[in-house]
C-alpha cells in the first residue's frame, strides 16, 4: 500500500464530505444517538460546508490517500480559539486547532494516521504557530492514545455538542 497524503482542493469537496459522513460517528462515544450524529454532519461536514472550508484561508485541510484511494483527511483552523475553556487551557500561541482528525475504519493500522498528522503537523509549523490543540472526547481512548503518541498531552477540558448532545472533551496541545 501507498500512502500520499495532499492539500485538500476544491475539487475534493465531496470526497472530504463523504469521508466525514463515514467517520465522524467514530469518534463519538457509545450512546450517541444517530439524531444527533447525523444533525452534525449535515450541519457541519456536507460538501457545501467543505466546499467553504476549502477556500477560507484559515483552514488548512489535508487528504490522505491509500493506493490513491481516499482514505481521511484533517483540518487545521487557525486562530485565537473561541472556546473559554479551550483559551485557558493551552499554554502557547499563536496556536492553532487540529479540528478533524479521521481515518476510515478499514484503514485503521493501515499506516495512514500517523503520516496524515505528521504532515498535518508540519503544515502548521510552516505557518509559524507555537502550538496546536485539539479536543477528543474523554471516552475515546484509542484516539487520546494516538494523539499522546503523536506528542500531544492533556492540558484541560471543553464540551463540546453533537446536535443537541453536550460531550465532554479533553484539551490536547503539542508544543513547539
Amino acid at each position: 500500500m501507498t500512502v500520499t497524503i495532499r492539500q485538500a482542493q476544491p475539487t475534493d469537496a465531496a470526497a472530504l464530505a463523504s469521508l466525514a459522513a463515514a467517520t465522524f460517528a467514530l469518534a463519538c462515544p457509545p450512546g450517541t444517538s444517530p439524531e444527533a450524529i447525523n444533525d452534525f454532519i449535515r450541519n457541519n461536514l456536507s460538501e457545501a460546508c467543505f466546499e467553504r472550508y476549502l477556500v477560507d484561508p484559515d483552514r488548512d485541510i489535508r487528504l490522505a490517500l491509500n493506493d490513491d484511494v481516499a482514505a481521511g483527511y484533517t483540518m487545521l483552523v487557525y486562530g485565537e480559539p473561541h472556546d473559554a475553556d479551550v483559551a485557558a487551557a493551552i499554554t502557547r500561541r499563536p496556536t492553532v486547532e487540529l479540528s478533524k482528525v479521521y481515518v476510515l475504519g478499514e484503514h485503521h493500522g493501515a499506516g495512514v494516521a500517523a503520516p496524515l498528522i505528521a504532515a498535518t503537523i508540519d503544515a502548521a509549523r510552516a505557518r509559524n504557530v507555537a502550538g496546536v490543540w485539539l479536543g477528543v472526547n474523554q471516552r475515546n481512548a484509542r484516539a487520546s492514545r494516538f494523539y499522546a503518541k503523536s506528542g500531544f498531552e492533556v492540558v484541560g477540558e471543553k464540551t463540546f455538542m453533537v446536535g443537541p448532545e453536550l460531550h465532554h472533551d479533553y484539551v490536547m496541545e503539542q508544543v513547539f
